[in-house]
């Protein structure tokens, strides 16, 4: 009767690390599904930049500046993100979200760029495409965040240590972005 108890006990310990085990792979997978969605929105962003550079230089042949700095900010970007750099992809979402802040502002002193209709779709689908990644990285550190706490709790950690599983990094954009822009600034 004792070895059919502690054969029970030895078993319900083997199923309930094993869900344990279950549920750490699904967190895990979770933030790679949530890093993916993050990812395909950045490329599409990607694509559509030199588009919208290009439409630009069309009519602003003298702000050669501030369509060099929205490519090489958006260079910075696509490196980071092929490398899964997080802080450098942080850092370098804030350039170029600080690049087209200042790509906007200088179209408003060229109102045939603001009314052609390709300046006018492109600008609204980068607009749309920041609101999704914006979106999408507000989930994807809640993943992130799950995934950290779990395996480091008691008991996850007894099965998340021997068996490898790592903390991911947060996608954080630098604290200037969350200020406030100074539109005068922009224009001085």
């Amino acid at each position: 009767m004792g070895s059919y108890l502690i054969l029970a006990m030895v078993a319900i310990l083997v199923l309930y690390g094993i869900i344990l085990y279950n549920n750490l792979v699904t967190l895990k997978h979770n933030v790679a599904k949530a890093w993916s969605n993050i990812d395909v929105l950045l490329k599409q962003r990607n694509e559509e930049l030199p588009k919208l550079v290009e439409v630009c230089k069309q009519y602003m042949g003298f702000e050669q500046e501030t369509l060099r700095q929205v490519m090489e900010a958006r260079g910075r970007a696509m490196g980071a993100q092929q490398r899964g750099d997080m802080p450098a992809l942080g850092e370098a979402e804030g350039a170029l979200r600080l690049g087209l802040g200042n790509l906007f502002a200088v179209v408003e002193a060229y109102p045939e760029l603001r009314a052609s209709d390709k300046f006018k779709h492109l600008a609204q689908r980068i607009s749309g495409l920041e609101n999704a990644i914006a979106d999408r990285r507000e989930f994807y550190n809640e993943s992130v965040n799950v995934n950290n706490i779990r395996i480091e709790q008691f008991p996850d950690a007894i099965i998340a240590r021997p068996l490898g599983f790592k903390p991911f990094d947060l996608l954080e954009f630098p604290s200037q972005d969350l200020k406030d822009v100074d539109i005068k600034a922009l224009f001085g």
